[in-house]
């Protein structure tokens, strides 16, 4: 997709997400949504869980269109060290922000399409 697709600019589209998702999320996990520099379809989305497992996933979110997001897991980390992505509970995670970030592209609907 070109850019001239999405009818918002990366950066309002990035201040968007940076408000909305956080509302989407669990009230204790946090995040980070940043653009990607090498794709201005695309987002990177960093979210730190609560808790004691101290889990960290990297998520892109590129536009296939004004309508439709791929969402791919990057990596996942625990303290600050790579870990098995195929463990079971980080599958559940991760699939859960997957739903979240699809969520967070639904309610932005109305400011990416025309």
């Amino acid at each position: 997709m070109d850019n001239e697709a999405l009818t918002i600019n990366s950066e309002e589209l990035l201040q968007n997400w940076q408000s909305t998702l956080p509302t989407i999320l669990n009230k204790t996990d946090s995040v980070d949504v940043s653009l990607d520099h090498a794709n201005s379809n695309a987002l990177n989305i960093h979210i730190s869980t609560a808790g004691h497992a101290m889990y960290t996933f990297d998520f892109r979110c590129t536009y296939a269109d004004e309508r439709k997001v791929d969402v791919s897991l990057i990596d996942v980390e625990q303290n600050n060290k790579a870990i098995d992505e195929n463990n079971e509970v980080i599958q559940t995670l991760a699939e859960d922000y997957v739903r979240h970030i699809h969520e967070c592209a639904q309610t932005l609907h109305s400011i990416t399409h025309s």
